[in-house]
């Protein structure tokens, strides 16, 4: 089974540097994510440039901030740079990002109906079908040719209506913040509706999971009770995925967040969440837990993600002994 790596998007280490470590380290794919600061498809066409064979994907773009149009484009063009090694991954991201940062309307008209016509008309500018023409609730595309690029297009869907989007329309589904022990419960809603649209439901689970090793096991503990408070706090979709297993956890993680108090917010991220939502400790034992979450039947790309608040030096160390060469 393939490991991937997402790299750090908050970080004093060079991306790019980082990239060209991991394919030397045995990754088989890299993803990079986008927030603020740093272009995804910049820093990717980077490191494709100073790469070979380790596949790159975005993890995730959001379906906000650039049109349908600019996103097949990017697609086909960071294909053709790699050598036929890119992978889409777009999602919705969260209220505050998009409105917040990016000046849009969350509800224009909903940002399910945003995606799913975002990625029906990537798959249609990607595809060989001519001259696209296209007429929906968000957007109407009149006659412009496909682009005849072969891009997988990953989504990162949380909620039942989003993930229908995956089963209708993509090719892999980028969980986050799903706990572990309901991957295979939440994929086989997603299987079900592929089914029923007539799909192959042979599609990629790429699940975030949240690594972090120390010498010091509580300090990795630490380092994922930070980033789950963050993810918590910072989106309805985030918190709602996690209270399926921890329902009043969640729930206090976000109220302190939102309330300013950080430090009471990351302390609530209890040692079963923890154990749910990351893999954390000494090399062996984060890596045993890796395992466990990669023999799940239905994942196939486990994806090692840094946490935000760690430091350069737990970074660097779980990069290296999360590595398949490490093992």
């Amino acid at each position: 089974m393939p490991t991937d790596l997402l790299l750090p998007h908050v970080t004093n280490l060079d991306q790019t540097e980082l990239g060209v470590r991991a394919e030397s380290l045995g990754y088989d794919g890299i993803w990079l994510g986008e927030l603020w600061g740093t272009s995804s498809v910049v820093r990717l066409t980077d490191i494709a440039a100073r790469t070979d064979t380790v596949e790159l994907g975005t993890a995730i773009l959001n379906v906000f901030s650039r049109t349908p149009a600019v996103l097949a484009m990017t697609a086909a063009t960071l294909d053709r740079v790699s050598d036929g090694r890119f992978r889409l991954g777009v999602g919705t991201s969260t209220k505050k990002a998009v409105e917040d940062l990016h000046g849009a309307d969350w509800n224009d008209p909903n940002p399910v109906r945003r995606a799913h016509e975002t990625i029906e008309l990537i798959a249609a500018f990607l595809g060989d079908e001519g001259r696209v023409e296209y007429e929906g609730e968000v957007f109407d595309v009149r006659d412009f040719p496909s682009l005849d690029a072969d891009v997988p297009v990953y989504h990162a869907a949380l909620g039942k209506a989003n993930r229908r989007v995956v089963a209708r329309l993509c090719d892999g589904w980028i969980p986050h913040n799903v706990p572990f022990p309901d991957l295979e419960e939440n994929f086989a809603y997603i299987a079900d509706r592929a089914e029923e649209a007539g799909r192959d439901t042979a599609i990629d689970v790429a699940p975030y999971v949240p690594a972090a090793v120390s010498d010091d096991p509580e300090a990795a503990r630490d380092a994922i009770r930070g980033h789950v408070a963050y993810y918590v706090g910072n989106g309805r979709g985030y918190e709602r995925a996690v209270a399926q297993r921890f329902p009043n956890e969640a729930a206090a993680v976000a109220e302190a967040w939102r309330g300013g108090d950080r430090a009471t917010a990351a302390e609530s991220v209890t040692d079963e969440m923890v154990e749910a939502l990351g893999v954390a400790g000494t090399p062996e034992r984060a890596r045993e837990q890796f395992r466990a979450i990669a023999d799940i039947d239905c994942v196939t790309r486990p994806m090692v993600t840094i946490p935000s608040n760690a430091d350069d030096e737990m970074t660097e160390r779980t990069i290296e002994e999360m590595a398949p060469s490490g093992e």
